[in-house]
C-alpha cells in the first residue's frame, strides 16, 4: 500500500479553530471589561474624573452590598472598615434602582467609622 503524497496542506480545520478561539477570546473579554457586578449607575450632570480608587463598595439594585467584588452584610463591612486607613478613598457604586436606604445605611456605616474621602460613583 502506498501513501499519497499530499500537494498542498489542508489548512481549512487550523482555520476553524482559531476562529472558535477567536469567539472565546471575544466573549471573555466582554466580560472581563464591564465587571462582575452588574449595576444600571445613575446619571449626573457634574460628575469629575476621580484619581486611583483604593477601596470599592458596590449596592446592587436588590439590596446585596458588595466589598470590591465580596458580597458582604453591614457587620461584616463594618469588621473589614475596622482595619483601614481612615483617610482612604472610598467609592460608592450603586445601582440607580436600589433601595436608597441600603445607601444610606451604607454612608452612615463609613461616617460612623470616620472616613471622610467618599465618593458616589455616576455617568455623565
Amino acid at each position: 500500500m502506498q501513501l499519497k503524497k499530499f500537494d498542498q496542506i489542508n489548512v481549512i480545520p487550523f482555520i476553524d479553530i482559531m476562529l472558535v478561539l477567536l469567539v472565546i477570546v471575544l466573549t471573555t473579554a466582554t466580560f472581563i471589561a464591564k465587571g462582575a457586578i452588574p449595576l444600571d449607575l445613575p446619571k449626573a450632570g457634574s460628575a469629575k474624573n476621580l484619581p486611583v480608587k483604593k477601596i470599592e463598595l458596590s449596592i446592587t439594585k436588590d439590596g446585596k452590598i458588595f466589598y470590591f467584588k465580596d458580597p458582604v452584610t453591614l457587620a461584616t463591612l463594618k469588621n473589614k472598615l475596622l482595619s483601614l486607613n481612615k483617610k482612604s478613598n472610598i467609592l460608592i457604586r450603586t445601582d440607580k434602582n436600589a433601595k436608597f436606604e441600603v445607601f444610606i445605611e451604607v454612608l452612615d456605616l463609613l461616617k460612623t467609622e470616620g472616613f471622610t474621602n467618599i465618593a458616589v460613583e455616576t455617568v455623565k
